[in-house]
């Protein structure tokens, strides 16, 4: 399978290309960067620590996604829509791991998913897809009179969004269990004199520091007991890994929006 990569110089992006280039089943047509990106003209194959391929990063997004099967992005949520308006034009496979997308951009990859085939999830990692099942699983079980539902990530300190597009997505699980929008129960702040916590609300904290890949902790505190169901991540290219395996189960797939789910066989 041909597999190009957008935004092929960050950290995501260089995992990604390793991860191409460590798989057997799969080639590397190219990478790209915004204009202007200090990696451009750089060989991929050093970019991604290995020995030169004669690969070079292109700002040329529109003939990577010609050229290739599918591409793969964790980028902007602006570069993200733009790149998923040219595959839908191409017919290309598109994964997409980037995080922080509103409900504006989400109705524009459900459009272009009307083209072409698109995994889109919050975090690409089997462990986290399963925990998300758990969390739903959790919460349906424990009702919000007896249990509440906090949530805390862990990022390193360079992530830009806060919640985590994962903490999120378990905020929504644990919302989905309990058979409420979480747009009517997340609490993503307290400061100062707060009053007492609302029965039924999922709350959410975020921490930022060093060089964390990834922790992820929901916890359902009751009178006398608490579970705390946690991920965490040490390396991003448990990221890439299923990013990759996304990209090759989208092979052959009609044009529709798919997740990691889907993916995995667990929807």
């Amino acid at each position: 399978m041909k597999i190009g990569i957008l935004g092929c110089a960050g950290r995501m992006g260089r995992a990604l290309l390793n991860e191409v280039l460590d798989s057997d089943d799969c080639t590397l047509v190219g990478g790209t960067e915004m204009p202007g990106h200090p990696g451009i003209g750089q060989d991929l194959g050093s970019l991604a620590g290995k020995d030169d391929i004669g690969l070079i990063v292109s700002e040329d997004t529109t003939a990577l996604i010609a050229a290739a099967d599918a591409v793969i992005e964790f980028s902007t949520i602006d570069a993200t829509l733009r790149h998923v308006a040219l595959s839908a034009e191409q017919g290309t496979a598109h994964v997409i791991g980037t995080t922080g997308l509103n409900a504006e951009a989400a109705q524009a990859i459900e459009a272009a998913a009307r083209r072409s085939p698109i995994v889109w999830a919050a975090n690409m990692s089997l462990g986290v897809n399963l925990l998300l099942g758990l969390t739903e699983r959790v919460a349906r079980s424990l009702g919000p009179e007896a249990f509440d539902i906090e949530i805390v990530e862990t990022h390193h300190r360079y992530k830009v969004d806060a919640p985590s597009g994962t903490a999120l997505a378990l905020g929504e699980a644990a919302a989905r269990g309990r058979g409420v929008a979480l747009t009517d129960v997340a609490d993503r702040g307290r400061d100062g004199i707060t009053g007492a916590r609302k029965t039924g609300a999922i709350g959410f904290a975020a921490l930022r520091g060093g060089d964390v890949v990834g922790d992820h902790t929901v916890t359902f505190a009751g009178l006398g007991e608490r579970i705390e169901l946690s991920h965490k991540a040490a390396d991003r290219r448990i990221y890439a890994r299923g990013a990759v395996h996304a990209a090759r189960w989208l092979e052959g797939q009609p044009a529709r929006l798919y997740s990691m789910a889907d993916v995995l066989g667990l929807s």
